[in-house]
């Protein structure tokens, strides 16, 4: 007798912003896998579409839009989720026939909406997800969120308005979902939240059990017990409190990837009080060193905003010479946008957007060849490197632990065959970059 197994519907989706909408999209496939549905990598064929947005800036709502117009445009039956739900009068405006719409992390509202436009089909005979649940990212690497939202309320930022108060995961589920990570295949743990240092702030830091011991939900303690589980461990977002000190030992014995993201946003004490940001750049600049000095090799990234209203020329060059003694890593910076709902919007002294600009300029050729003078260093040394890509033709990009993906540097191989992403290998640096190192494996 042959059972036939009655055709599942498929779900498309269209995936913006930044890691954590990346891990909501994550957890809502996840949750629409075990319901039975298959997934679509093209409008298509697709029952549904589901357009996660980006609402934190306004050039990136008018991407969110497009998205939303393409998938309208392609499909027809498209549910919206992420931060710019929150706009659903906006969204609605422009496209009345959207089948639902659902504000950030919202994950039953969005599974609902799915089950209201296309029922799932029960299906006992087939198991449809696997163990470390449905990624976006490839195999070797996983982003872990530990919260969401956040307390701060920084000047130029709608986070909180958008995603609420800091609300901190068990330590045990945390840990949990990473131990199934690593027994399915990643190799790289990218822990992340709107800001990793306060996580279980909001819960009073309360310990749970895991592995026959209390946890605390605390940034170093999960961080050790992270570290214990044999994969990479890389901390973003990382906001600088006092006990970020003690995360630094854990780097140097290896327990943890030496590297820390750190969004300093700016340098200059007036610019820092205006975004409501604490001014205590030279305390920052001291423990900079001290962590140095504990862990010779842990890599600094951070992101800076040019042209935030008031910001005077005195400022910008405080910010440059800041930069020189930090001797930062891995630099982003940003002109500043105004966001729709944020405090500094009605902040005095604008800044002109050709200023903008040439602060901009200036900051990313400063940054640059901070940059190549601390790749230039790593010539000659060995470093273990993770695989991204490997070719055909012997050839392979990986990143160092100094560089997380898609937004820091790569490591371009040589001569290497045999290797697949997610080999983790020892790799003679010989010749560097403003932004990449180059080098060859070495065969053990």
């Amino acid at each position: 007798m042959v059972t036939t197994l009655p055709l599942a519907p498929k779900i498309g989706m269209v995936s913006l912003g930044c890691p954590k909408a990346l891990v909501d999209s994550e957890r809502i496939l996840t949750k629409l896998r075990s319901d039975g549905y298959d997934l679509s990598a093209n409008y298509d064929d697709a029952d549904v579409v589901l357009v996660n947005t980006c609402g934190f800036l306004d050039s990136a709502k008018e991407e969110s839009l497009d998205a939303i117009g393409e998938a309208m445009a392609e499909n027809g039956r498209v549910i919206v989720t992420g931060c710019m739900g929150n706009e659903a009068e906006a969204i609605r405006a422009r496209f009345p026939d959207v089948l639902a719409i659902t504000g950030a992390h919202q994950y039953e509202a969005v599974v609902n909406a799915v089950h209201e436009a296309s029922p799932p089909v029960p299906n006992a005979f087939v198991d449809l997800v696997p163990e470390g649940g449905l990624k976006l990212t490839p195999r070797h690497y996983s982003y872990v969120k530990i919260s969401e939202g956040c307390n701060h309320r920084c000047a130029f930022c709608i986070i909180p308005s958008l995603r609420g108060d800091l609300v901190s995961r068990r330590p045990d589920a945390i840990l949990r979902e990473a131990e199934k990570l690593v027994a399915a295949g990643t190799k790289e743990l990218l822990i992340i939240s709107q800001d990793t240092s306060a996580y279980g702030v909001d819960i009073k830091h309360q310990p749970r059990q895991w592995k026959g011991r209390e946890v605390r939900a605390h940034m170093t303690d999960l961080a050790r017990e992270l570290g214990s589980l044999g994969a990479w461990v890389r901390l973003h977002y990382v906001y600088p409190y006092p006990h970020v000190n003690d995360v630094i030992p854990l780097m140097a014995e290896g327990l943890i990837t030496p590297y820390l993201d750190i969004p300093f946003q700016h340098a200059a004490p007036s610019v820092l009080k205006a975004m409501k940001r604490p001014a205590n750049e030279a305390k920052v600049l001291e423990r900079i060193r001290n962590w140095r000095d504990i862990c010779p090799d842990i890599a600094i990234r951070s992101s800076f905003v040019v042209g935030f209203p008031g910001e005077t020329e005195a400022d910008f060059q405080y910010l440059l010479d800041w930069l020189d003694e930090a001797q930062l890593d891995r630099v982003g910076a940003f002109r500043f946008e105004p966001v729709e709902g944020a405090a500094a919007n009605a902040l005095p002294d604008p800044v002109p957007e050709e200023v903008k600009e040439d602060r901009y300029q200036r900051i990313m050729e400063k940054t640059a060849m901070i940059s190549a003078a601390k790749l230039q260093a790593k010539i000659g040394r060995t470093l273990p490197v993770i695989i991204d890509i490997a070719d055909d033709e012997g050839g392979a990009t990986g990143r160092s632990q100094a560089d997380a993906p898609e937004i820091d540097g790569e490591v371009h191989l040589r001569d290497t065959s045999g290797l697949k992403a997610g080999d983790i290998i020892d790799v003679l640096i010989e010749d560097a970059d403003e932004h990449d190192l180059f080098g060859v494996g070495i065969k053990n």
